[in-house]
């Protein structure tokens, strides 16, 4: 039993660093959001900036619909490796009223 212990815990230790090399960088978490975000035809990705530190994807920028704000967060939570999305986007001036509201 106590071999059997002992070989386990060496395949755990010698799996770990093929573990860490299988992260997603920073750098591939936004390349895949900006892909996601750009072949949305909601979203169209124009407008949008994203900026991801340690796996939390924060969206800054202006976009027209209030849908279009929300189908950016939930493309961006798709993408493996993001752990957190901080969306504040804002709608721009002039946009669309919510439904049942007129723009006049």
């Amino acid at each position: 039993m106590r071999v059997l212990s002992l070989i386990l815990a060496a395949v755990a230790l010698s799996a770990a660093p093929a573990f860490a090399q299988r992260q997603i960088t920073d750098d591939q978490i936004h390349d895949r959001v900006m892909e996601r975000l750009a072949s949305d035809r909601d979203v169209k990705g124009g407008g949008i900036d994203v900026e991801v530190a340690n796996g939390v994807v924060t969206l800054r920028g202006k976009v027209r619909e209030e849908k279009q704000k929300v189908k950016a967060e939930r493309d961006t939570k798709k993408v493996k490796g993001v752990k957190q999305v901080v969306n504040d986007l804002t709608l721009e001036l002039g946009s669309s009223a919510p439904p049942g509201q007129s723009d006049h």
